[in-house]
């Protein structure tokens, strides 16, 4: 996700060679200087960039940098600081398998307490002096000459016109990172105050203001009805209705977590318990009728909470469930069910200058719009700078779609290392299991490179295709596909392009051992280089 840079968390840090700003300047560089070349470059610092740093430590491997464009670390979550921010999977699922957390204070992790867990990964493992500030990657392009990742760089922590080099690049900005703000007519006339929900205005007063809220995805239900206490008044603009389970959250209890400090295994066996439960919901997601169940729950959480018919039914979604992201909340409908909150269903028409109107041509004033329209997904790289060998730009790469193999390696563009790529989404478990399963997995092409003496590494194009048949075909009749809904998973063409297809025990078992006959290893004299672990 992306949005407004977080604020530094220390202030300005204490002067001297040894405080705090000191630390945060003081990275880790090779002996060819700040700018490279580096054996791997990382970007970003949210849960896919640190863990791919702090598998590269284990590995032994210290010659690295991670460029992070904001002034703190913590990407989606320090990002999104809007009311009510929290994680829809338990915490104690999502965080780190190999840093469990026992001191958790709800069943539900909110912003803060995430984000407070990333900055004490940090600290333990000492990734802040290997972390650039306020280093924007603006380009990247594969030098064939010299084979190594050119990157262009900007920002309060960049030089002027500055390259930093890298051998191999891991890039995990994430795939929910660019605001989606949609083309409304009439938006520029607005004269009130807009923002999207992952660049929070803190400094606008709600405060009897007359709200409008576009969108009703994951984190429209979540400031909702933190806004809605404090707002004048509230008009939600709803496309589509969402899916809506009983969110079970609560506390973590003294007892739960003396246990988890205490008795050997068992946070281990209540975190793969959330796991195994998470995980049914593929069989759905592949056989959309046993489904039926969980539709029935969330019938009757509507039902329970909103017993006014009409506005239940503009709150009932007509497509299967599944087909859209599967949302958790037990707030959401009460606070429609609000005197000062309505719900419109209508469409919006355009925007005036102090006023949205519908398309049954009712104006609604308005003096603040705020976006919960998502972020750009499977288009999301329609702009990017990216050039791989002989040129090779990501469009033309993607002219037909965005994909990779197992969503980390694009053939064309060799060391390069996708983290949370095309087809490694899910919408029923913890993204930081696949984000361990790519770190292991870019970690073994690193080390069959090493083992090779080769100067690049490239997925075979026919690799590559075979990989993304399969997954059209898995994602034939999927609930994603054939669920009646548009989502962020598909493409403009309606083709799975984000979202994993089968289990996420099919893609640990896929990237447990990587076979090196899916690769092409290469010196710099461009000949094939065997790699001694798999020569003769």
């Amino acid at each position: 996700m992306a949005g407004a840079n977080g604020a530094r968390a220390n202030g300005a840090g204490a002067a001297g060679p040894d405080g705090p700003a000191a630390r945060r300047n003081a990275v880790v560089t090779p002996a060819a200087g700040r700018g490279g070349p580096y054996k791997v470059v990382v970007i970003g610092t949210g849960f896919s960039g640190l863990g791919m740093a702090i598998g590269l430590k284990k590995a032994g491997v210290h010659d690295f940098v991670i460029l992070e464009k904001a002034d703190e670390v913590g990407g989606t979550w320090r990002e999104n600081t809007y009311p009510g921010c929290a994680c829809d999977i338990m915490s104690l699922l999502y965080s780190y398998s190999f840093e469990p957390k026992n001191d958790w204070s709800r069943m539900f992790p909110k912003q803060g307490e995430l984000l407070r867990y990333i900055k004490d990964i940090v600290g333990k493992y000492e990734l802040e002096q290997h972390i650039r500030f306020g280093t924007e990657v603006t380009a990247a392009e594969y030098d064939d000459a010299t084979d190594t990742w050119q990157l262009s760089v900007e920002g309060a922590g960049a030089e002027p016109g500055e390259i930093v080099r890298g051998r191999a690049l891991a890039a995990g900005m994430g795939p929910l990172h660019q605001p989606n703000i949609p083309d409304l007519p009439g938006l520029a006339s607005f004269e009130g105050t807009t923002f999207h929900s992952a660049e929070w205005d803190h400094s606008y007063d709600l405060t009897g203001k007359r709200v409008a809220v576009i969108g009703t995805g994951a984190s429209a239900i979540q400031f909702v009805p933190q806004i809605a206490k404090r707002a004048g008044s509230l008009t939600v603009f709803q496309r589509t209705p969402p899916w809506i389970m009983p969110k079970p959250d609560r506390r973590v209890t003294g007892l739960e977590k003396a246990l988890f400090r205490r008795v050997p295994g068992f946070q281990r066996g209540y975190r793969n318990g959330i796991y195994l439960l998470q995980e049914s919901f593929v069989l759905g997601f592949k056989n959309p009728r046993l489904l039926k169940a969980a539709s029935s729950i969330a019938q009757w959480h509507l039902a329970r909470q909103v017993p006014d018919p009409e506005l239940r039914r503009k709150l009932t979604p007509d497509y299967t469930m599944g087909c859209k992201r599967t949302l958790v909340s037990s707030d959401y409908f009460p606070a429609l069910m609000r005197p000062d909150v309505e719900l419109t269903t209508e469409g919006i028409a355009e925007v005036r200058e102090h006023s949205i109107v519908t398309r049954d041509g009712r104006e609604h004033a308005v003096d603040a719009i705020i976006f919960g329209t998502g972020f750009h997904v499977t288009d999301a790289f329609e702009n990017a700078r990216i050039t791989g060998r002989n040129g090779l730009k990501i469009q033309d790469a993607w002219k037909d779609g965005i994909e990779a193999h197992l969503g980390v390696a694009v053939k064309g563009f060799p060391n390069l290392f996708l983290l949370l790529g095309p087809n490694s989404g899910l919408g029923h478990n913890s993204m930081i299991f696949i984000i361990e399963a790519q770190v292991r997995y870019v970690l073994q092409c690193l080390a069959m490179l090493d083992a090779a003496g080769g100067a690049r590494i490239s997925v075979k194009p026919s690799v590559q295709d075979r990989f993304n048949a399969w997954v059209r075909r898995k994602s034939e009749g999927a609930v994603w596909v054939a669920g009646g809904c548009d989502s962020w998973y598909l493409d403009r063409n309606g083709v799975n392009r984000a979202a994993w297809p089968a289990s996420t025990v099919n893609y640990w078992l896929r990237t447990r051992r990587l076979d090196p006959r899916d690769f092409t290893v290469e010196g710099r004299d461009g000949e094939p280089a065997v790699p001694r672990s798999v020569a003769g």
